[in-house]
């Protein structure tokens, strides 16, 4: 699969300018939300580190409240090779589920010790964009998690086209459920986690700009004449949401798929074969069910391989 999108050069940008690397932060002296943006959560993930930094060669200030943006995981980004970028996608531990409390205390791994120097920053963000992309190729998907007010902001930024509500992973908490981020109470606190098509096609990066721009004008921080017009994408006022119902996690190595699945694919009748894990059939548990992001690229024991969703109705909030 041929990687096609450039290396950026973050020479400049990873000097941020907070004291800690990669960090930027701009505070208006109004009175507004804070929005953090982040990107490079994953090393071999680089359109968002493209987003952001012709976001900062914009020059772009926010006029109420105060923006953040972060080039994460500088380590993977520092060892990507695109003939093996899944290798640079993080050094010792996966950064996007390192967010606990227990794993963040005394870090013990290069992605703790990065989230650690990156807390001070998450903590005090009452919005976040977090911006990704995909192990295969596939239309862009918007992950809200499952509260209600984060699935209401995908609603009012009509991008992309499909939403998923989703629970996260069971091997470890992302930074999008973390803390303020995940509490049901903190109505003031919303969340999104776009994956921005595969990672190697140029086209993910106009996406991660999109969704930059929807997050800029949404938050209010600066008017929408302020953000560059040629950065909005199509609308779609019609986005299908989906409900991730089922994770389907390998207990080993021993899995496969019955097709080479691409995602987004509604399989009609339930008890249809996805694949085996064990040798063991995985089928569809209901009716016209969706699948998520199906990939054995990343493939050991405690990875989710495939989501299975459902439509989303609003009973579900």
């Amino acid at each position: 699969m041929l990687f096609d999108l450039p290396y950026p050069d973050l020479s400049f940008e990873r000097t941020g300018n907070t004291g800690t690397p990669g960090v930027w932060h701009f505070n208006s002296g109004q009175p507004g939300r804070s929005l953090l943006i982040t990107s490079l959560i994953h090393g071999n993930e680089l359109c968002g580190a493209w987003a952001l930094k012709a976001l900062l060669a914009s020059g772009l200030k926010p006029e109420t409240g105060s923006l953040t943006l972060a080039f994460c995981n500088l380590d993977g980004y520092d060892a990507f090779d695109a003939l093996n970028h899944d290798a640079s996608r993080f050094v010792d531990e996966d950064l996007n589920r390192v967010w606990q409390s227990n794993k963040l205390t005394s870090p013990s791994t290069r992605e703790r010790q990065r989230a650690a120097a990156l807390l001070p920053w998450v903590k005090q963000a009452d919005w976040l964009l977090d911006l990704h992309s995909m192990h295969e190729p596939g239309d862009p998907l918007l992950l809200t998690g499952t509260l209600p007010r984060n699935i209401a902001l995908a609603r009012q930024l009509a991008a992309p086209e499909h939403v998923i509500v989703d629970a996260g992973h069971k091997d470890g908490t992302r930074l999008r459920d973390f803390q303020q981020f995940g509490d049901p109470a903190r109505d003031d606190a919303c969340a999104l986690l776009i994956e921005c098509g595969f990672h190697g096609d140029t086209r993910s990066v106009a996406v991660a700009k999109d969704m930059v721009a929807r997050m800029l004008k949404a938050s209010g921080i600066c008017s929408e004449e302020k953000i560059p017009s040629e950065w909005f994408l199509q609308n779609h006022a019609d986005q299908r949401i989906l409900q991730v119902t089922h994770a389907i996690v390998a207990p080993s190595m021993n899995v496969r798929f019955a097709k080479n699945w691409q995602g987004l694919e509604t399989l009609r009748h339930a008890g249809e074969v996805i694949g085996w894990i064990d040798d063991t059939p995985v089928v569809t548990p209901y009716d016209k069910c969706t699948l998520i992001m199906p990939s054995l690229r990343q493939l050991k024991p405690g990875v989710t391989v495939v989501r299975l969703a459902q439509d989303y109705t609003e009973s579900a909030e």
